[in-house]
């Protein structure tokens, strides 16, 4: 262990100034990453549940309802359909624009983190080019005419393969990176289906509710 330790900060040392940036973006997209992971594990491990439960009172007892989504507000799931069953006998047209504008925020507060993959992606192999065009200037400038083809000159083929250290720290900074944004993003497309497909239902059920208390009333 200690030896691989000693083995990295070596290539960190020989990849010269962009290294540090480097390092720094890789924090960047791990920390995003590991946030990004726990929150994904917690909303897949409950949403069906909830939609399950919610569904389920809506059918057999509507006042069930709302509380229901309360308890699960924790969840993006709950919130969502929490907001319109709070509201109290909103026509159908307000409660599925309720619906519309809770799926919205929740949608936008789920892509959390994508911004800074974005940028790891596009910046880890700009600076990892940098650095190796700097390793490149600084190896080719101490060739002198007179050294060509002499022994004097494995010393410059030596720096140029370290100065392409820092292209390769960089693409696989941006490798991992653009493997988890892929993850996230397709996490959240089925996101979309699902709370489009949980709030049709719901909305469905509500019509059902509103035109049975639209009755009552008439027979009043």
């Amino acid at each position: 262990m200690q030896q691989q330790i000693i083995i990295i900060t070596e290539l960190f040392e020989k990849g010269g100034l962009t290294m540090g940036p480097l390092l720094f973006l890789s924090i960047l997209a791990l920390s995003t990453i590991i946030e990004r992971l726990w929150f994904w594990a917690t909303v897949l491990t409950k949403e069906k549940l909830i939609i399950e439960q919610i569904l389920r009172a809506a059918r057999q007892q509507w006042d069930f309802a709302p509380e229901i989504a309360r308890q699960a507000s924790n969840q993006p799931i709950g919130r969502f359909l929490y907001i319109p069953l709070r509201l109290e006998n909103p026509e159908p047209e307000v409660f599925k624009l309720a619906l519309e504008a809770a799926a919205d925020d929740e949608l936008a507060s789920m892509r959390r983190g994508e911004k800074s993959l974005e940028a790891v992606i596009a910046l880890s192999p700009l600076l990892g080019l940098l650095g190796t065009v700097l390793g490149l200037i600084n190896s080719l400038g101490e060739i002198r005419i007179g050294d060509l083809g002499t022994a004097s000159t494995a010393g410059v083929t030596l720096g140029i393969g370290e100065a392409l250290i820092s292209t390769a720290a960089g693409l696989v900074v941006a490798i991992v990176a653009l493997a988890f944004y892929r993850l996230f993003g397709g996490l959240l497309f089925t996101q979309v289906k699902l709370f489009r497909r949980a709030g049709s239902e719901l909305e469905l059920i509500y019509r059902q509710h509103w035109s049975a208390m639209e009755r009552e009333t008439n027979e009043d």
